[in-house]
C-alpha cells in the first residue's frame, strides 16, 4: 500500500448503469493490472468507429486555439520588445510566451486525454471536452515543469534514470485532472504503477508512435483513424492502471 495517495477502490458506472470492473489505485501501485499491447491497439482499434469526428473537431478546437494565442501573444510581445528597445528582453518575453501557450495549451490536451479515457468505458464523448479543464491549468502546467525537472536531473545521472523517469511519469497529467491528485502524488503514483510494467508501456507507446508516423505518410489522411485510436489506447492504458472515477463519466 502506498503512502504517497490512498482511496477506496472505486467501481466505474457506465451510461447503462453497469459496473466494470477495471483498476483502482491500489491495484495500479501493486501492479495488479492487465497491459497487453496487442490488446490495447486491438480494443483501440474497435473503439475508434463512430467517434473519430468528435476527436477531430477536439483537435481542431485546440489547433484554432494554440494559433489564436500565438498570434495574440507574439503581437504583445512584439510591441513590448519594441517599447522596450532592450535585447535581453526578448528572452524574458520569449519565455512568458511559451508559459502563455502551456497555461491555455496543457488543459485543452487533457480534455483530448479524457474523451479517450470516456470512451475507453463506452460512454459519451463530445468535443467540447477540451474546454473543460482550465481549473487544471496551474496543477497541470506545475507537473510539467516538475516532470521536466525529474527527467533532466535523472538524464545528467548517466542518462538511464532519465528515460525510465520519461515513461514512468506518463499517467501523471491525466491522474491530476481525473483523480484530482497533487502533481507530486500523481507523479509518484504514475512511476509506481508504471514501473511494474515499464518495457510494456515503453514498446506500448513505441509501437503508437511508428504507427502515428507511417499514417502521416499519405498525405496525413490515415491520422483521421490514428489520432482517434492512439487517443483511445492512452484511455484503455489509464482505465486497467487506475479506473475511472464516476464523476468522470457523468461529466
Amino acid at each position: 500500500m502506498s503512502n504517497v495517495y490512498q482511496t477506496p477502490e472505486s467501481n466505474l458506472v457506465n451510461d447503462k448503469g453497469e459496473t466494470g470492473d477495471y483498476g483502482s489505485i491500489e491495484k495500479a501501485i501493486s501492479g495488479d493490472y492487465e497491459l497487453s499491447i496487442g490488446s490495447v491497439l486491438s480494443e483501440a482499434w474497435e473503439k475508434t468507429s463512430g467517434v473519430k469526428w468528435p476527436f477531430q473537431l477536439a483537435f481542431l478546437y485546440y489547433f484554432l486555439v494554440f494559433i489564436g494565442i500565438v498570434i495574440v501573444l507574439s503581437i504583445v510581445t512584439g510591441t513590448l520588445m519594441a517599447i522596450s528597445q532592450d535585447p535581453s528582453m526578448g528572452v524574458f518575453i520569449q519565455v512568458v510566451l511559451q508559459i502563455g501557450i502551456n497555461l491555455i495549451g496543457l488543459p485543452m490536451i487533457m480534455g483530448v486525454v479524457i474523451m479517450g479515457i470516456k470512451r475507453s468505458v463506452d460512454v459519451p464523448i463530445s468535443a467540447g471536452s477540451v474546454f473543460n479543464y482550465f481549473s487544471k491549468m496551474l496543477p497541470l502546467f506545475a507537473t510539467m515543469i516538475l516532470i521536466y525537472i525529474m527527467v533532466l536531473i535523472g538524464l545528467f545521472l548517466l542518462v538511464i534514470p532519465g528515460i525510465y523517469l520519461m515513461f514512468a511519469y506518463y499517467m501523471a497529467m491525466p491522474l491530476v485532472v481525473e483523480k484530482g491528485m497533487s502533481p507530486w502524488q500523481a507523479m509518484e503514483v504514475s512511476r509506481k504503477a508504471i514501473t511494474h510494467r515499464w518495457f510494456s508501456v515503453f514498446f506500448l507507446l513505441m509501437i503508437m508512435g511508428i504507427i502515428l508516423t507511417i499514417s502521416m505518410i499519405p498525405l496525413g489522411i490515415g491520422l483521421i483513424w490514428t489520432l482517434p485510436m492512439m487517443m483511445i489506447a492512452y484511455g484503455i492504458m489509464y482505465r486497467n492502471m487506475f479506473g475511472v472515477e464516476a464523476e468522470t463519466v457523468a461529466e
